[in-house]
C-alpha cells in the first residue's frame, strides 16, 4: 500500500471510536440481503464490505469504545424471506441495519424496522417510493433512485442511441417495473412512445415469446428493467434471432455476473450504474482492502455503496454518541462522512446528496463508462 493510502485509511477509521479504552459493550450491525440464490452476486459484496469496515473500526478502538459485531441474515432478494430475516435481526438486538439489497425485500421489511425504531440503509435498493413516499423516515440509501436512473436512460436512449420506437420489458418487480415505468414516463414527456411495454416472469427458462413480440413490434431498441438472470436470457435469445438492436438496462444488469452468463451476447449491451468513483481516495482504500483479503480479486456489485453505508451508519452512531434512533437520524442528515462514493450526508427524504448514475457499455467482456 502506498503511504498516502495507508495514512488515509488510518485517518478514516480512527475518526470512528474511542481510543485506548476497553469496549464497554457491543454495537450490532445487521446485514440482510441475498447471501444465496440467483442474486447472491449482488448481496455477498455487501457482506464483505461490512466485514472489512467493521474489522478496521474494531482494530482502531471501535465506536464510542464499543466493538461492532455483525448479524447476517439471508433473504435471497425475495420479499417473502425478507420479513423473516428482519425478525431474526430484531431477535439479535441489532442497532442499525445495512440492507436490504433488492427493492422488493426492502419494502417488505421496512415496516418492521420502522415499528422498532431502527435505521435501515441500503446500498442498492433504488425504488423511488422508498424515500419519495415519506412512508419510511427510517430508510436511507447510498445510491440514487430509479427516477434519476430512468431519466438518464431516457436521455441516453434518445440522444445517443436515437431510439424512436423502443420496446420496454420488465420483470414485474418493484425494482425492475419501477425503472421501466419511470423510463417510459420520461420518454413520453420527450415525445417518444414505447411500441411495447411488457412484463416477464422471473425465473422462466424461455423468453422467446416476448422476444418475438419485440421483433414483431418493429422496435428499434430494447430497454429492460430488472436483474441479470432474466436480462441475460432475453438478450441471448434476441441475438440468436439475429436481432442486433441496442439493449439498454439498469444497474441490476451492470454486473460482471451478467457478462459471465450472457457471454458473447453481452457485448455491446448498455446499462446505467453508479457514477465512476475510481478517482476518490477512499475508493482506492476500499478496493485495496478487498483485494488484499481476496487474493487480488475484484469486488462485486454495490461493494463500494455498501462500504459507504457501513461507514455512514457507524459514523452516525459516533456523532450521536448513542444508538438512539432519533439521534442517529439527525446525525445522518447533518454530518458529512468521507466514503468511497464521496463526501456524503443525507437529505430529508433519506437519499445521499451528491450520488448519481452514468451509462456503461460492455466492451471486450467488461463494462466501461460511455463518455
Amino acid at each position: 500500500m502506498k503511504r498516502s493510502l495507508l495514512v488515509l485509511l488510518v485517518a478514516a477509521m480512527m475518526t470512528i471510536g474511542s481510543f485506548g479504552s476497553a469496549a464497554a459493550g457491543k454495537i450490532v450491525l445487521g446485514v440482510p440481503g441475498a447471501h444465496s440464490g440467483d442474486l447472491a452476486s449482488y448481496g455477498l459484496p455487501t457482506v464483505e464490505a461490512a466485514k472489512l469496515v467493521v474489522k478496521a473500526i474494531n482494530e482502531s478502538g471501535g465506536v464510542n469504545g464499543e466493538q461492532v459485531v455483525l448479524s447476517l441474515q439471508d433473504d435471497q432478494c425475495k420479499p417473502e424471506f425478507a420479513t423473516n430475516a428482519a425478525m431474526k435481526l430484531l431477535s439479535d438486538q441489532v442497532n442499525v441495519v445495512l440492507g436490504h439489497i433488492c427493492s422488493g425485500p426492502t419494502k417488505a421489511a421496512l415496516p418492521i424496522y420502522k415499528d422498532s425504531n431502527l435505521v435501515c440503509m441500503s446500498p442498492s435498493a433504488t425504488n423511488p417510493a422508498l424515500t419519495l413516499s415519506g412512508n419510511y423516515p427510517n430508510f436511507f440509501r447510498t445510491i440514487a433512485s430509479d427516477d434519476a436512473q430512468g431519466a438518464l436512460a431516457c436521455k441516453f436512449a434518445i440522444e445517443k442511441l436515437g431510439l424512436k420506437k423502443p420496446a420496454i420489458i420488465h420483470d414485474k418487480g418493484d425494482y425492475g417495473k419501477g425503472f421501466a415505468e419511470w423510463t417510459k414516463k420520461y420518454l413520453e414527456e420527450a415525445g417518444v412512445k414505447a411500441v411495447l411495454f411488457e412484463g416477464v416472469t422471473p425465473g422462466a427458462v424461455d423468453y422467446s415469446a416476448v422476444v418475438q413480440k419485440v421483433k414483431a413490434s418493429g422496435a428499434d431498441g430494447v430497454i429492460f428493467g430488472g436483474y441479470h438472470p432474466e436480462a441475460s436470457k432475453v438478450v441471448s435469445q434476441m441475438r440468436k434471432k439475429k436481432m442486433t438492436i441496442p439493449f439498454l438496462s439498469d444497474d441490476g444488469v451492470k454486473a460482471q455476473t451478467f457478462i459471465d452468463i450472457a457471454g458473447d451476447a453481452a457485448e455491446g449491451v448498455y446499462a446505467t450504474g453508479p457514477q465512476d468513483i475510481t478517482g476518490n481516495p477512499m475508493y482506492k482504500v476500499a478496493l485495496k482492502q478487498y483485494k488484499d483479503s481476496h487474493y487480488g480479486a475484484e469486488p462485486g456489485a454495490f461493494y463500494f455503496e455498501a462500504y459507504s453505508a457501513a461507514l455512514a451508519l457507524l459514523k452516525a452512531i459516533e456523532y450521536a454518541k448513542s444508538t438512539d434512533y432519533e439521534k442517529i437520524v439527525e446525525a445522518l442528515r447533518t454530518n458529512e462522512v468521507e466514503t468511497p462514493v464521496g463526501k456524503i450526508k443525507f437529505d430529508a427524504k433519506g437519499d445521499a446528496i451528491g450520488v448519481g448514475f452514468s451509462v456503461y457499455q460492455v466492451k471486450n467482456g467488461e463494462y466501461v463508462e460511455v463518455k
